[in-house]
């Protein structure tokens, strides 16, 4: 139709008014589709039909016959039946509407903006927006450091006595920001003052976002908030917020009475249930687990007095019980006899440390319905178990898949030749502390299809293990081999195929060295490693290192703790991995110039560089002016950092959440007074060894560390028991003693400092305990 564009404007009129073009298509459109022997008597018929029904009723399809006709539809009814595929003989398509829709913006857009201007006004509001918020953010950066630096003159002047003069910088903040708030709060709406400006700010929030803060609240805290008002009362009473109860938090208050009345309300709401610990919950509780008919997930780990007949009233009224934590209880064979009877449904099961059940215990595993969904099993420390009780849970429970035996000395070959026999679904295995485990394990295990191996202390696995990882298993992905002395390079070089390692742990292994540790950075899995622990490893050096910043793009964590071959030359060519967050170089002899190197990276966000004797406060001071989003930092036993350090690092690091400083007496109570002003976030401090530090310190952290929760004072002499009873009620865990510092610390031999040894611990208990999981 488009010769007929630029005819004669009255032709033109007169084939649209007698509906020409279409009966041109109708009549063309029946001639391709029916075919017909005679067309001339076709074509007379058909226009006959069109003189008969009128010229309006031609469509393109007139001339068809029905039954050759598709089924087509002008546009579905819905775009709805269009995006969900409703519709398949649809005229209108994606496609079609994408097309539709792309060409209408187009053509919207070209209209409002091309010549109207709106297009610059809208990038003149952008910017501006842009700037204010820029502007704004810089104003308060800029306030914050301000106020940083008048406080920390203060410290400097000697005025230690100012924090109890003048708020801490984070404290004034905060305390303006709520007061503006709350003026402009006032101003739009009216406030009942009756409710705290606190609570009703928490009001505003929707239902959903209040049941997931009120689920972070253990035991007695949602006691204390259904006290407040009647809006908190009325939260505390929804179902959802006691799905997960854990008790293991409040163990040193919770009462047995207290408990099974709390699971008796609210017994068909509960799906987790934590009583780690709790040695006070007996009967009466355990009678109430038994009607949480919706349990699905049950820890009784160190529950003493936990017995056959407790388990019992448990195993009455839970079948949909999923995951079942024993370890370190007295449970017996009759124990394992009801998990057969009444949790056939039970896929993890955590039996370590529990040494009073035998090998016909396991047996019964497999009687009645069974525990045949069985995916996860953990046997750690349970030495009574012989090649009999393996074989009794390989005829049980045949679709394990990861399997924990940790802490075993008993453990054989034979054991998991045993085992193996009919449980071929492994996937996970571990085993630590199994000196009498060999290659020949390994072989057993080609039957199955590991995805993640963990090894620690096995003198008699040798390269020949890395072969059959090589050979049998393609999907390796975790693979922790610490302390094998007998691991060389060849066993590196075996694996280098395997394209899917992504963390590879060598700790202790000692005869590693930079041919196997380069051969496998060259190999498929060096661009996809994620973590690497070469802890111990003497015979790395530089070369490695440089290997390494060249194959591992997606390298995140890094353990070279002790590698002393390591220099300054190769801890520096790190820093430009690009994926590098996490960093151990402690006990090698860095300098400051390695430190500001990896301060550059500006990605680090934990770091371990205890030990490094020739750091100092300039290396610090420098480390810490790139990095901004640091999160842990470990310096211990570098005798030489003093309070200019930690000045340093709390001034540039706001985020920082845990610091390690043992072993440092240059530092004093100012140096603490420096974390208190400016580290709003800190959540664990260690100063053990820190005998300079006094009672002030602890009140500086009080008053300003309001996040803290774990606080270590081992060895600070200078500390009193009053001050630490005074000022730890907020904490949830410490450790304290005020005895001298040990000779190991090194503060008597000069410049020397020993190797750190395994010391003794005085542990004052906290009520909240959810850390110590």
């Amino acid at each position: 139709m488009a010769a007929f564009q630029n005819m004669d404007p009255a032709l033109r009129v007169y084939f649209k008014k007698h509906s020409i073009p279409d009966i041109y298509e109708a009549l063309l459109s029946g001639l391709l589709i029916m075919c017909p022997d005679d067309p001339l008597r076709f074509l007379e018929e058909k226009i006959k039909e069109i003189m008969a029904n009128g010229l309006t009723g031609a469509l393109w399809n007139t001339c068809i016959d029905p039954a050759l006709s598709l089924r087509l539809k002008v546009i579905s009814d819905t775009y709805l039946h269009t995006l969900l595929g409703l519709d398949d003989d649809q005229l209108m398509t994606v496609e079609l509407c994408e097309k539709a829709w792309n060409f209408y913006s187009t053509n919207l857009k070209r209209m409002c903006f091309e010549n109207t201007g709106a297009a610059a006004r809208i990038r003149r509001v952008f910017d501006l927006t842009l700037q204010k918020i820029t502007l704004k953010a810089w104003r308060k950066e800029t306030r914050y450091n301000r106020r940083a630096k008048k406080y920390i003159a203060h410290l400097q002047k000697g005025d230690i006595e100012e924090p109890e003069k003048q708020a801490p910088v984070h404290h004034v903040e905060v305390h303006e920001k709520r007061l503006s708030e709350r003026r402009t709060t006032e101003r739009i709406l009216p406030i009942d003052h009756s409710v705290p400006a606190k609570i009703a700010g928490l009001a505003k929030l929707p239902q959903n976002a209040l049941v997931q803060i009120f689920h972070y609240l253990n035991i007695l805290d949602l006691g204390r908030c259904a006290q407040v008002c009647r809006s908190w009362n009325a939260m505390t009473h929804v179902c959802s917020v006691w799905s997960s109860i854990n008790f293991s938090a409040v163990k040193d208050e919770i009462t047995d009475n207290i408990g099974g009345n709390i699971l008796l309300k609210w017994r068909a709401s509960v799906v987790h249930l934590n009583l780690q610990g709790c040695v006070a919950l007996q009967w009466l509780t355990f009678k109430s687990i038994g009607q949480c008919r919706n349990l699905q997930e049950l820890n009784v780990s160190k529950c003493q007095g936990l017995n056959d007949e407790l388990m019992r009233l448990v195993s009455e009224g839970c079948p949909a019980l999923l995951h079942l934590n024993l370890s370190h209880t007295d449970i017996t064979n009759g124990t394992l006899r009801l998990l057969s009877r009444s949790f056939s449904n039970l896929q993890c099961l955590n039996l370590a440390y529990c040494r009073k059940f035998t090998d016909k215990g396991l047996q019964y595993l497999g009687s009645g319905r069974g525990c045949h969904k069985l995916i996860y099993l953990d046997l750690s420390g349970c030495l009574q178990i012989s090649v009999e009780g393996f074989k009794n849970i390989a005829k049980s429970c045949s679709r394990i898949q990861y399997l924990t035996i940790n802490e075993m000395p008993t453990l054989t070959d034979r054991c998991i030749q045993a085992l193996v026999g009919k449980c071929q679904k492994i996937i996970s295995i571990e085993f630590n502390e199994a000196p009498h485990v060999s290659d020949i394990a390994f072989k057993a295990l080609a039957e199955c299809q590991l995805v993640k191996i963990k090894i620690e202390g096995h003198n008699r696995i040798t390269d020949l293990s890395f072969k059959m990882m090589s050979k049998h298993w393609p999907c390796l992905d975790r693979l922790c081999m610490t302390d094998c002395q007998k691991i060389t390079d060849t066993g590196l070089k075996l694996i280098a195929p395997l394209a899917n390692i992504a963390v590879l742990n060598l700790s202790d292994c000692m005869r590693i060295s930079d041919a196997g540790l380069k051969s496998f950075v060259e190999g498929f899995a060096g661009s996809k490693i994620r973590e690497l622990t070469l802890a111990n490893c003497s015979n790395i050096t530089d070369g490695s290192l440089i290997k390494i910043a060249q194959r591992c793009a997606s390298l995140v964590y890094l353990n070279l703790r002790s590698c002393q071959a390591v220099t300054d030359s190769g801890i520096e060519v790190l820093a430009i991995l690009p994926s590098l967050t996490h960093i151990n170089v402690s006990g090698i002899a860095i300098s400051d110039q390695t430190l500001e190197a990896l301060g550059r990276n500006g990605k680090i966000k934990e770091i371990t560089v205890s030990e490094c004797k020739f750091i100092s406060d300039a290396g610090i001071k420098r480390f810490c002016m790139d990095v901004k989003h640091l999160d842990y930092m470990d310096f211990s036993f570098c005798r030489q950092l003093s309070n200019h350090s930690i000045k340093h690092l709390s001034f540039n690091c706001h985020k920082l959440t845990s610091l390690s400083m043992v072993g440092c007496p240059r530092v004093s109570d100012t140096g603490v007074q420096y974390l208190g002003a400016v580290c709003t976030y800190l959540h664990y401090l260690d100063i053990s060894g820190c005998i300079n530090v006094t009672d002030k310190a602890l009140k500086a952290l009080w008053k300003s560390c309001l996040q803290l929760r774990i606080l270590k004072m081992l060895y600070c002499p200078n500390i009193t028991r009053q001050a630490v009873s005074k000022y730890t009620l907020r904490l949830q865990k410490y450790e304290y003693n005020n005895d001298d510092p040990p000779r190991w610390f090194g503060y008597d031999s000069g410049s020397q400092v020993h190797s750190p040894k395994k010391q003794k611990k005085y542990w004052h208990g906290r009520k909240v305990s959810a850390l110590n999981q």
